[in-house]
């Protein structure tokens, strides 16, 4: 069994594709695939289908719904395969559950190797830290969920993920920074800026990877940019962590404190020890 969500929903049982077509299904598999292995109660699963609004019916729709995606699964199970159908999504005490492994499902595949990648972080193992969280975000093949409808219940699953993603990102680059790539990040960290382009952390990796590369000019003109941003949209000035670096650069200082590359309290400090970044998301 694998079940896809970082990207367009897909799905294979028992070696054969099969992925429901209807929206609503679509959303129930997605949030059993979620909770793989957990119980998904009734109640929640009718809040993702209809929110606060549910039909007086909503119930026997959602049983409804579990019998056709049964169906659907045992199609491709071959012989017995309505009896594996309902092993594969069982019912369970006040809900259904999906009987998938964590590594069969790769948004959970995704955060075991986040949730990998930060403990080698912590142990300042910048080369594992790098491997694990580059296999994580590997497996993103574009939105999560891009062609699923979200209810109230996934909307927030789908920003959690989000949030995931943007932090493995944020690690990974500054691992990468601690053990001298900075030209091989140079793509990421040009599209994470024009994606995030009020986002310090990234604008701040982007100059110090930029001036690895040998590329002074080009990481004078990210902090310009940054800043105009900054003043212009929200009436801040960089951070003093990125303030300090642009400075150390117009000296011919080493720009590239051990905190900003990777020694830092992972996820928690700002680069320089200083107040915290600002991270707004896309503009």
């Amino acid at each position: 069994m694998e079940i896809k969500l970082l990207g367009t929903l897909t799905a294979n049982f028992e070696n054969d594709a099969w992925t429901p077509s209807a929206a609503k299904h679509r959303q129930v598999l997605a949030l059993l695939a979620l909770r793989a292995r957990r119980t998904v109660p009734v109640w929640e699963l009718v809040d993702e289908l209809w929110g606060d609004q549910p039909p007086r019916s909503a119930q026997a729709t959602l049983q409804t719904y579990m019998m056709q995606l049964r169906r659907g699964i045992a199609a491709v199970c071959g012989k017995g395969g309505m009896v594996r159908a309902k092993e594969i999504l069982a019912t369970a005490h006040g809900g259904y559950v999906l009987d998938a492994s964590p590594d069969q499902v790769d948004a959970l595949t995704h955060e075991s190797l986040v949730s990998a990648g930060l403990a080698m972080a912590r142990k300042r193992d910048h080369r594992l830290t790098s491997e694990l969280l580059n296999q994580a975000l590997g497996l993103w093949r574009g939105d999560v969920l891009f062609d699923v409808p979200l209810g109230p219940v996934l909307r927030v699953e789908v920003l959690r993920l989000q949030e995931s993603r943007l932090s493995a990102f944020e690690i990974c680059v500054a691992a990468d920074l601690a053990l001298g790539r900075g030209i091989e990040v140079l793509a990421r960290l040009t599209e994470l800026t024009a994606r995030y382009p009020l986002h310090e952390r990234f604008h701040l990796q982007l100059m110090l990877s930029q001036y690895q590369a040998g590329r002074m000019w080009q990481a004078l003109e990210t902090y310009r940019r940054l800043h105009t941003r900054l003043v212009t949209e929200l009436g801040l000035e960089p951070s003093e962590a990125v303030r300090e670096a642009h400075q150390r650069m117009l000296r011919g200082d080493a720009p590239v404190p051990a905190a900003v590359v990777g020694d830092w309290d992972w996820g928690m400090r700002a680069e320089f020890g200083h107040e915290p970044l600002h991270s707004s998301g896309p503009a």
